[in-house]
């Protein structure tokens, strides 16, 4: 993957996680909020991290709950649409919507990256 293509891909993963802490925060009493803002982006991380499919090219390499490319690819869309969901959940509409845009011409232009997952 070229270089320039990851760092949107990275960019796209930190705004997710920003996205859902926000959206944890306004979906908490204020009891709860800071715990639950907090939890849910690590949760998250914790998820896009452990399922892998060995050799993936855009990742590190090592895979500590080894999935097919397609479950791969399932989990990492399954993400950004709740992301997307979030966002427009809590008024970001138009935020929401670029969101989207972003990942989808993301994922066009991996095309590579695709079709390797959908074969492993």
């Amino acid at each position: 993957m070229h270089s320039i293509n990851l760092a949107v891909r990275f960019v796209l993963e930190v705004l997710a996680l920003i996205a859902m802490g926000v959206w944890g925060w306004r979906q908490s009493d204020e009891s709860f909020r800071l715990l639950v803002a907090l939890a849910i982006p690590i949760v998250l991380a914790i998820v896009w991290g452990t399922f892998n499919v060995p050799g993936d090219p855009s990742r590190g390499g090592s895979a500590p709950i080894v999935v097919s490319g397609v479950i791969r690819l399932i989990v990492e869309l399954g993400i950004f649409a709740v992301v997307t969901w979030a966002l427009y959940n809590i008024g970001y509409t138009k935020l929401s919507l670029f969101f989207i845009f972003t990942v989808v011409v993301h994922y066009i232009v991996s095309y590579e990256r695709i079709m390797w997952l959908l074969v492993h």
